[in-house]
């Protein structure tokens, strides 16, 4: 496997699917020792995204009427 001019190098795809990295998957280089590594960059928490997880899920097993009488406020 070699660098390209621009720096880039083909990551096999038995590793990519191994490790779950796909397109857009962010990723950082640390220098280990004589080592470089790469690993996928941990996410940065979202308070809104964090909400949403959560909430997945809540309403599951509710008819449209029992969902929409809980949204609008009627008994």
């Amino acid at each position: 496997m070699n660098i390209t001019s621009k720096g880039q190098v083909t990551i096999p795809q038995r590793i990519r699917n191994k490790f779950g990295l796909k397109p857009g998957t962010a990723v950082e280089f640390v220098v280990e020792g004589d080592k470089v590594v790469i690993t996928p960059r941990a996410r940065k928490s979202d308070a809104t995204m964090d909400w949403l997880n959560e909430a997945r899920g809540v309403l599951k097993g509710m008819s449209t009427d029992e969902r929409m009488k809980l949204t609008r406020g009627e008994d």
